[in-house]
């Protein structure tokens, strides 16, 4: 089919297509007159629409407005059936996978532990197929798959850089290996980067253009959102910031060797065992590792969660201490970029709740120039995850959904 062009009746016809369609995903099913009158077009024009949906397969009738009166009138809804994607949450300990429909929902997960000598691409392959098999599906049925990692692949190398940590995925032959091992095309994302976009489409960064999203769980790490779109940098390293050096803290030199830096030398996971010691918060039993979390995060959050919760007395004072610790990294993202808010995300950060966030607040308040709002993370299970079938949702829909073609 020759391609649309502007002003001619086929691309009038796929704009409004397509704007019918993203009014079914906003407000679910819908009825002819409810859908013309959202999109200003007659009845006869919105029927043609549907039945044209309908025949591509991507809305189906499902049941009536009863209940109101009058004759009842038929609803449709995007077909969920019409195209499916996989998301992969790969960290040290584990990856997880999973397969959402087309309206985002998830009918499919399966997780697979790290084991020693167990190499990337069966770990993928191995999750992603559980994941399909629990759906029901097959991976033909597959139209992409987003995989999210820490760190980030070069576009130049093809190596995967600032993730010395996570054994397996150094292959410079890797990227190949995993395109040779499953059908649909694969795309890959900073971990980080994919919280930043769950927020951005289901959270708290809705409607937001110019945010900054500072993640702590195993690592220190952000991600940076400017005019809307994720801002990745050159290598894919922007946001790296567990690497910053930061005022009254040591030089960290040979940072990629080390893998670590000033700020999360400053105010990483580890620091805050030997934190709450100094200001007399007394050590709680170490607790048994949740979920996919480590022991060393896991006990984190017992202990600011436990701060949080009654926040006075040495417990105050562990928080102030590591609010100003985060601030004095945080400052010199806002200073840079000067945000319009800030989301505090990962498990270590929300576990500090609110009087953590105002008390980070109330310290940036006094380092930065400017003053954004902090903002929790609206996303907290499973956000990696969630941001990654986002991801791959997003170019899905802009392939299904484009009925000029």
């Amino acid at each position: 089919m020759p391609a649309a062009t502007p002003g001619t009746p086929s691309l009038l016809r796929a704009m409004n297509d397509r704007a019918a369609l993203e009014l079914l995903l906003t407000h679910g099913p819908l009825s002819r007159t409810r859908i013309g009158s959202l999109t200003g077009l007659s009845k006869p024009t919105a029927s043609q629409l549907l039945a044209r949906l309908e025949a591509a397969g991507l809305v189906v009738a499902t049941g009536t407005d009863g209940g109101r009166p009058g004759p009842s009138a038929q609803l449709y809804a995007i077909n969920p059936r019409a195209a499916y994607v996989g998301g992969l949450d790969v960290t040290p300990g584990r990856v997880l996978a999973a397969v959402a429909d087309l309206t985002g929902t998830v009918v499919g997960t399966h997780e697979v532990p790290y084991t020693e000598g167990t190499d990337a691409v069966r770990q993928v392959t191995e999750a992603l197929g559980g994941a399909v098999k629990a759906a029901g599906l097959h991976h033909s049925d597959l139209r992409r798959a987003v995989i999210a990692t820490p760190g980030a692949f070069d576009p130049q190398t093809g190596r995967l850089r600032y993730a010395s940590h996570l054994p397996g995925w150094h292959s410079p032959t890797l990227l190949d290996e995993l395109a040779a091992a499953l059908p649909m095309p694969v795309e890959y994302e900073n971990d980080v980067n994919l919280a930043a976009v769950a927020e951005q489409r289901l959270g708290a960064a809705r409607g937001h253009e110019d945010f900054v999203l500072l993640w702590n769980e195993e690592g220190l790490g952000a991600a940076l959102v400017l005019g809307g779109r994720l801002h990745r940098g050159w290598t894919g390293g922007a946001g790296e910031v567990g690497f910053l050096p930061v005022p009254g803290h040591p030089l960290v030199r040979q940072v990629t060797r080390a893998n670590t830096g000033g700020y999360q030398e400053l105010a990483g996971v580890q620091v805050l065992p030997g934190l709450a010691a100094e200001l007399g918060v007394e050590a709680a039993p170490a607790p048994d590792s949740e979920g996919s979390y480590s022991q060393e995060v896991t006990a984190a959050v017992a202990l600011l969660a436990r701060a949080a919760a009654a926040p006075e007395g040495p417990y105050l004072r562990f928080l102030e201490s590591y609010a100003t610790a985060l601030a004095t990294g945080l400052a010199s993202l806002v200073a840079v970029l000067d945000p319009e808010i800030v989301v505090l995300s990962g498990a270590v950060i929300a576990a500090g709740g609110d009087p953590l966030r105002r008390l980070l607040e109330a310290e940036l308040a006094e380092l930065a120039p400017s003053r954004p709002r902090l903002v929790s993370g609206e996303v907290r299970e499973r956000p990696v995850l969630h941001g990654a079938l986002e991801s791959a949702l997003a170019a899905t829909r802009d392939e299904v959904f484009d009925t000029s073609r």
